[in-house]
């Protein structure tokens, strides 16, 4: 059984749309900074194969996906088979033929630009800010650590090896589906978030015996609430493990 097989009906009650996060271009640099690789001299057939597999994943977690991923799809596949056409004899006369990554690679970095502008803006103080008292809740005990926000792509990793690990147990044991809804399991999400009065370490949510609608419903929950601003999520240093708060 893999990520693509096993999908259910009941599965697709819900949807995301994936625009409300991050888009084609966001995913891209994710994978240019996971590769490490230099966003000037992208390993274009790597990368589109990465590219695709996100694809399915975001299929699986019943995440809508815009138009722009799917041509971004199609512009890195026209890349990479561009790429592995031999040199024509009147290119090697005429010099080197333009990079057929060229245009995406300004794109990414115009992009890249515009990201880290938006970032040291929202580190400026903000007017009602600066005027008025900020009223902190008695209930958030936690020190004021330095925190790295977690993005989509990152939290799709984690929900990647979560779904593999159920998928494996699956083909061994049978696995009865818990009879919950999205709603359910939001309110369960943030009973948990209010009871324990700080944040909490993202695998709790996802124990190693949850099913894979547990799974999926428990990230679309996530999703759901990021999306109505109730939670952030967030590492304490990169790499760390991802946590869950209230907002």
């Amino acid at each position: 059984m893999t990520l693509h097989d096993g999908l259910h009906e009941e599965d697709h009650a819900y949807t995301v749309r994936l625009e409300m996060f991050e888009g084609p271009l966001d995913l891209l640099l994710h994978l240019i900074k996971k590769n490490k690789v230099n966003v000037t001299d992208i390993p274009i057939a790597l990368i589109t194969e990465q590219y695709l597999e996100y694809l399915k994943l975001m299929k699986v977690l019943n995440l809508d996906i815009a138009g722009e991923y799917l041509l971004m799809a199609a512009t890195l596949l026209h890349i990479k088979s561009k790429m592995l056409l031999p040199v024509s004899s009147e290119g090697e006369e005429e010099g080197e033929e333009p990079d057929p990554r060229a245009e995406l690679v300004r794109r990414l970095l115009e992009y890249q630009q515009y990201r880290e502008a938006a970032v040291e803006l929202e580190k400026r103080p903000l007017l009602d800010r600066d005027v008025f008292i900020r009223v902190v809740s008695e209930e958030r005990d936690e020190p004021e650590e330095e925190r790295f926000e977690t993005n989509l792509f990152e939290l799709l990793d984690v929900f990647r090896k979560v779904l593999e690990k159920a998928e494996r147990r699956a083909a061994f044991h049978e696995v009865t589906l818990e009879p919950i809804t999205l709603e359910e399991r939001i309110q369960e999400i943030l009973s948990l978030l209010q009871k324990e009065r700080r944040s909490m370490a993202f695998h709790t949510l996802v124990p190693e015996t949850a099913s894979r609608r547990m799974i999926v419903v428990t990230f679309l929950a996530i999703l759901e609430l990021v999306k109505v601003k109730a939670i952030r999520i967030f590492q304490i240093s990169p790499f760390e493990t991802i946590r869950i708060s209230l907002l």
